[in-house]
């Protein structure tokens, strides 16, 4: 089993900052892709940016110039600066991970939503 625990939601400012956080244990063989998702009230569920285990990256078209997703390969953690925030990009973020467990099986799991509200 793998859990995900992520941090760094809260309220702040259009035009403001905010540091997303997602840490993965458990049993944990090797991490591959590495991911944020968010969802809106009444939308579906939408990539924000995902980090492969050879650091490439890709970005949804709304948030690419403000958004910078890294990842911490020795702590199996992956970051979400968001930076110049606008109200539009309020939603609840969720970490996903893809990964091989320690029983060599493949493993796809999702964090418990942190909630970013971006408002003056």
């Amino acid at each position: 089993q793998v859990q995900l625990v992520e941090s760094g939601g809260g309220l702040v400012q259009p035009g403001g900052s905010l540091r997303l956080s997602c840490a993965a244990s458990g049993s944990i063989f090797n991490m591959y892709d590495m991911g944020w998702y968010r969802q809106a009230p009444g939308k579906q569920r939408e990539l924000v940016a995902v980090i492969t285990k050879g650091d490439s990256t890709n970005y949804a078209d709304s948030v690419k110039g403000r958004f910078t997703i890294s990842r911490d390969s020795a702590k199996n953690t992956v970051y979400l600066q968001m930076n110049r925030l606008k109200p539009e990009d309020t939603a609840v973020y969720y970490c996903n991970a893809r990964g091989m467990s320690s029983s060599f099986l493949d493993f796809n799991f999702w964090g418990q939503g942190t909630q970013v509200t971006v408002s003056s």
